[in-house]
């Protein structure tokens, strides 16, 4: 009955000890973005002509360990209020009720969780975004590199406009603002503590 006793003991210090060693593992991985130095932006095309603009208000909960992919998560929150394309007159039109309605839909939310090595700092992700209640995977292409206890994760996605609604009455047709958007990314991220 005692050495019973031991042995339960024996596996419950174990088990208690894997699980903190995984919290630690996690923990390590974890980042937290710099927000100043991070930007978010997108290419689109009205009138045959290209036009950037970006997101000024975004959050990332980065978990990423080159060395344990099955552990890493990306998960990002973003105001759709806050695009900015330098032109007033367009910004009011992108956040109306025909393109991103904002009012309605005041945040878009990424979340990957399956990612692959591509070698070297290279890798890639599947993850779901969510745009106007609508949720489709998007695929991501990034690189990751790490110094001194900061990180930079730069990279590109591509998604049509259309398959999350946005584009409603006159705006669907794709001869004045075209369905491909290509998002870029530059996170700046600092090491938790």
């Amino acid at each position: 009955m005692i050495a019973t006793s031991h042995r339960l003991a024996a596996r419950l210090v174990a088990g208690f000890s894997a699980g903190l060693a995984a919290v630690a593992a996690l923990a390590a991985a974890q980042w937290s973005l710099q927000p100043k130095e991070s930007k978010l932006t997108f290419v689109g095309e009205q009138a045959g002509a290209q036009f950037e603009g970006s997101f000024d208000k975004f959050t990332a909960d980065i978990s990423f360990d080159p060395k344990d992919l099955a552990a890493s998560r990306f998960d990002v929150k973003i105001d759709t209020a806050s695009v900015n394309t330098q032109d007033g007159e367009r910004d009011t039109t992108i956040k109306s009720p025909d393109l991103f309605d904002v009012k309605r839909f005041p945040t878009a939310h990424y979340v990957a969780d399956k990612f692959a090595d591509k070698g070297g700092n290279k890798y890639s992700a599947t993850g779901k975004l969510t745009l106007r209640n609508v949720t489709k995977d998007v695929p991501i292409d990034f690189t990751f590199e790490s110094k001194d206890g900061g990180a930079w994760l730069k990279g590109t996605a591509k998604i049509k406009r259309l398959d999350f609604g946005v584009g409603q009455g006159e705006w669907k047709d794709t001869s004045t603002v075209g369905n491909d958007v290509q998002v870029r990314f530059a996170l700046r991220l600092k090491g938790a503590p």
